[in-house]
């Protein structure tokens, strides 16, 4: 389950360095999804929720771009 979560930091480093916004916010939600299986495994309830904010955020600013 490690894989997820070195996916999730991979997929959101390379996000940050994306200029298209809308490539950039699905990195993001892609990024947090994998994150978010990863804080599920280590049951983690503060980085469960914090991930699940951020997938949110990441889809509100994609549905505002679209």
């Amino acid at each position: 389950m490690i894989i997820f979560g070195i996916i999730g930091v991979l997929f959101g480093a390379v996000a940050l360095w994306l200029t298209n916004e809308v490539r950039q916010n699905t990195l993001f939600i892609l990024a947090g999804i994998a994150l978010l299986i990863y804080s599920i495994h280590i049951e983690d309830p503060v980085f469960i929720v914090l991930q699940i904010i951020f997938m949110g955020s990441a889809a509100l600013e994609l549905l505002k771009k679209r």
